[in-house]
């Protein structure tokens, strides 16, 4: 209950600083949509809309708006939106996930088991279709490769490494290296775990 409370506090934090910023800036910076109520911006190959005044967010399902404030969207956009540098740009040139943090974090990363890579390898179908359907363009490495754009030109490549009786599956995440201009690298996590948990819900398993 401790956690799930922390969160809760993060996210109004981060709602609460989108408050403070100035919304014309935000809508010339990234090209937005905009009416008087809310911003529209897509994360993840999904449309989203901000409550300027409360900073509320919400996604559209269908033809619908349903709710969208779980921790890792609400963390996970209001930093690319209100964090990001104006001279951000792409160099073009990938590396992985784990070499953006310290070993504290790398190790984390690189768990001997995935229990995410095991139910993708389990229907790889299902997770080539769920890459498809978010956006996603297949890339170079791994059994399956997909780079699927989180915000604003900024993709995640996700490789899927299938397993064997000798190695287990794994998931490797790929960033462009310039990719702590657009998000912090504490973020990237969040962002991480909204892709996963996107990706199983197209398969059905959300």
């Amino acid at each position: 209950m401790e956690r799930t409370n922390n969160y809760l506090v993060q996210a109004q934090q981060a709602k609460n600083l989108f408050l403070t910023y100035d919304q014309e800036a935000l809508i010339r910076k990234f090209h937005l949509d905009f009416d008087e109520t809310y911003l529209y911006v897509t994360m993840l190959h999904t449309p989203y809309r901000i409550c300027r005044s409360t900073g509320n967010l919400e996604k559209q399902a269908g033809h619908a708006w349903i709710d969208a404030n779980s921790f890792d969207e609400v963390l996970t956009l209001f930093d690319l939106l209100c964090d990001s540098r104006e001279d951000r740009y792409l160099s073009g040139r990938l590396k992985n996930m784990t070499s953006f943090g310290l070993m504290f974090h790398q190790n984390l990363l690189e768990n001997t088991r995935d229990p995410w890579a095991e139910k993708f390898q389990a229907d790889p179908e299902g997770f080539r279709n769920a890459c498809i359907a978010l956006g996603g363009v297949p890339f170079p490495g791994g059994d399956i490769a997909y780079a699927v754009e989180l915000f604003d030109g900024l993709s995640i490549v996700v490789q899927l490494w299938l397993g064997d009786e000798e190695f287990p599956s794994n998931l490797r995440f790929l960033w462009d290296e310039n990719a702590t201009m657009y998000i912090r690298y504490e973020t990237m996590f969040y962002a991480k775990s909204l892709l996963l948990d996107k990706i199983s819900a197209e398969m059905g398993h959300g």
